[in-house]
């Protein structure tokens, strides 16, 4: 029996997915509470919103020393470091941890969080892609319900409520496309970083922006896919939808396809990952705009051109392949998308780095977090030596 108002801890609170779900929370106090927020180095907008939530724990990850004493100031109390996100992602207070954090350092509170019996709303996508059999696993021992918060599997879980396992054929992800949807060949070799940052649909930070472009974020979604919902690869289809206005599918066994839409908005799958089984009214809230089918006029629907985007099939290759190559293509692409944004290497250059640092891996079957944490830093080490040594 799920209880509410439900008390909410929240890692990435200044973040994209971490101001909107606090917007959730400010549209239905009723049913939600926050208890303990956690972000970067943003400490201006941390310390706005402890003025406005109260929450019983603050922490801050500080990166820098600049950062650490600004915290300090301002946010009094305030526990610093990764110990800071395992207090919050802990808490005893708090129901559910809602991992909201970018890369890498969602790993460790989410594991911490599991373990203490928290739900987890997830919307850190390298979490599962590095060690889905590690939190997958930790999850089911704990009973602990992971419930997504990614429009995409959003979609697919909701199309999956009442559902069994064994009647799916397949599971079809959509996506948009990003900027270069219909882009040449030629065009793409020139792509700048204004453009690849430029996406038709959807407001993000620059890393998830440019893993759009390049549909990098697409494939780490079918790996979060295959551990979410513990399907095999072989059912997970992509097709391009670019509207973006149905966020998923699911086919089965009898013929059927069930399929989410809604224009498109953040605010909708978070609201559903915290508030389900509900389904509050979201009308008079100005969070959620109706969809209007006549207005919509035509849905397009599109194969994924793969060879415009080699960034797809070497993740979803590594996913297949399993082990420690998730954790190397994790690591691979932060640093090919931070070399591409500095301007040392070209577009179709992140696809060459990622290419060459996977074929330098020896992999490791089961690794375990320490291990994942250590092939990951590797391979932004190797990206960047072969960048430095001018071999991409």
């Amino acid at each position: 029996m799920v209880q509410f108002p439900k008390r909410i801890a929240l890692l990435g609170s200044t973040g994209s997915i971490g101001r909107q779900t606090l917007d959730i929370v400010r549209s239905f106090p009723d049913l939600f509470e926050v208890v303990a927020l956690a972000a970067r180095s943003n400490v201006q907008l941390l310390a706005e919103q402890v003025q406005e939530f109260r929450p019983s724990l603050v922490a801050c990850l500080a990166d820098t020393p600049e950062v650490e004493r600004q915290a300090c100031e301002l946010l009094p109390g305030v526990v610093l470091g990764e110990q800071g996100l395992l207090a919050v992602a802990t808490l005893a207070e708090a129901d559910v941890l809602v991992t909201a954090t970018s890369g890498l350092m969602g790993l460790r509170p989410t594991l911490a969080a599991i373990n203490a019996g928290k739900s987890i709303a997830l919307a850190n996508k390298e979490t599962l892609v590095m060690a889905g059999h590690i939190v997958m696993e930790a999850a089911r021992q704990n009973n602990v319900s992971i419930v997504p918060v990614d429009s995409e599997h959003s979609a697919l879980w909701q199309c999956l409520h009442g559902e069994r396992t064994e009647d799916i054929r397949k599971l079809i992800l959509t996506a948009s496309g990003g900027p270069f949807r219909t882009a040449s060949l030629e065009e793409i070799q020139a792509v700048t970083v204004e453009q690849a940052l430029a996406h038709p649909t959807w407001r993000m930070g620059q890393k998830i922006t440019i893993d759009s472009a390049t549909l990098m974020n697409k494939a780490l979604e079918v790996i979060e896919a295959h551990w979410l919902f513990d399907i095999p690869y072989e059912q997970i289809e992509v097709v391009i939808q670019p509207e973006s206005i149905v966020h998923s599918m699911v086919e089965f066994q009898d013929g059927s396809i069930k399929m989410q839409a809604s224009l498109p908005t953040m605010h909708l799958p978070i609201l559903h990952a915290l508030s389900y089984p509900l389904r509050p009214n979201t009308a008079d809230k100005g969070l959620i705009r109706e969809l209007s089918w006549p207005q919509v006029a035509q849905l397009h629907f599109e194969e994924l051109a793969l060879e415009r985007f080699p960034c797809f099939c070497l993740a979803v290759e590594a996913g297949r392949r399993g082990g420690s190559y998730p954790a190397a293509l994790v690591g691979a692409d932060e640093e090919a998308v931070a070399l591409f944004l500095e301007g040392r290497i070209d577009f179709p250059g992140i696809a060459r780095v990622i290419e060459q640092v996977l074929e330098r891996h020896d992999p490791i079957a089961q690794p375990d977090v320490a291990t994942t944490l250590e092939v990951c830093d590797w391979a932004r080490k190797m990206a960047l030596d072969l960048c430095t040594q001018k071999l991409v």
